[in-house]
């Protein structure tokens, strides 16, 4: 089967391996559609923390496929039944998976990161891990299920009201599901900062109220910041946003070893809540699949580039330097 391989930073290519074999209680998947972000960008360039990959491996961490054989310990899926996949392989038997911290689990272990990803011909996961799409829910929604579990993880742990002034920073493609899934809230409004005037048109689609590239035209007073760009910048400028008493949630993964100086009176004295986001828990997954499921989310409108996997390159080139409007980039593997 075709690949997509990272061996080491800055060695990555198309290759032939020998397809996976269907082991006990797992499935046997044909991923269709995955998605490539900034992440991906990292594990290629190895600017990641290097505890959270392991090269060489296949890349893809975002990702729907169809089910070509389901095994033995799979009720409910068939052959050619859509699906997607978390991600974060837990244990389920230290403290934290216990507690349904799954995110946290003393042994990390995630596709595309630590174990093969999506971005090749077939794929053999975990049953326990595997969750049905509707038949309604495109590959394309399927395969942003993944950020956007990371996004709902994050507003669960944000807790907004109805009527919240919520700022998203970051218009790229957490900020922008960051919108979509912050409506579900019924906020009083959502704003996006971001950092290229072409991302108004995706910013409107997602629900934005506003949209603005300046800091300083986006003010201040809000009820809950939540920073999705990853850069110094980004966070300086969330902790300089909330109302007193508001929070501020921290979503964006910068490159590994960043920093900021920290306002320390200005966060106690106007009484903020800091707080981090790191990735999704296996109920926050299965929470967006059944949004999916249930007709409340359609995420495909924020695919705007798709590739196939033998143009990787070329995807990985507009990942890097985007031109127009860019939300999620995509990588097609067949039908679906």
């Amino acid at each position: 089967m075709r690949a997509l391989v990272v061996r080491a930073p800055g060695q990555v290519g198309l290759e032939e391996r020998l397809a996976p074999q269907l082991t006990p209680g797992s499935v046997l998947i044909r991923p269709t559609a995955v998605g490539l972000c900034g992440t991906d960008l990292e594990i290629i360039d190895g600017s990641i923390d290097p505890a959270y990959v392991r090269w060489p491996l296949v890349l893809g961490h975002e990702w729907s496929g169809i089910v070509i054989d389901p095994g033995a310990t799979a009720p409910g899926l068939a052959p050619g039944s859509r699906v997607v996949v978390e991600g974060i392989v837990p244990c389920r038997h230290c403290g934290s998976c216990v507690d349904g911290d799954t995110n946290l689990c003393e042994t990390y272990d995630e596709f595309g990161f630590t174990r093969d990803g999506a971005a090749a011909d077939l794929l053999v996961a975990p049953a326990e891990l595997v969750h049905a799409l509707a038949p309604s829910v495109s590959a394309e929604s399927g395969a942003l299920v993944e950020p956007a579990a990371v996004v709902w993880r994050a507003l669960l742990r944000a807790a907004p009201r109805p009527g919240y002034r919520i700022l998203v920073i970051g218009d790229g493609t957490v900020g922008l599901l960051a919108v979509t899934l912050a409506r579900l809230w019924s906020p009083a409004s959502v704003t996006l900062l971001g950092a290229r005037p072409e991302q108004a048109a995706l910013a409107a689609s997602a629900g934005a109220d506003r949209f603005l590239t300046d800091p300083d035209a986006a003010g201040t007073g809000y009820h809950l910041v939540i920073e999705a760009a990853g850069v110094p910048a980004a966070v300086s400028a969330a902790l300089a946003a909330p109302r007193r008493g508001g929070s501020v949630v921290l979503l964006g993964l910068a490159a590994h070893g960043l920093t900021i100086e920290l306002p320390i009176d200005e966060v106690v004295n106007d009484d903020i809540t800091l707080a981090g986001s790191f990735s999704y828990t296996s109920s926050a997954w299965r929470q967006v699949v059944e949004l999916l499921n249930a007709g409340r989310l359609d995420l495909g409108f924020l695919v705007t580039h798709r590739y196939q996997l033998e143009d990787w390159a070329e995807a990985v080139s507009t990942l890097r330097s985007p031109s127009g409007a860019r939300g999620k980039v995509l990588l097609e593997l067949g039908t679906g």
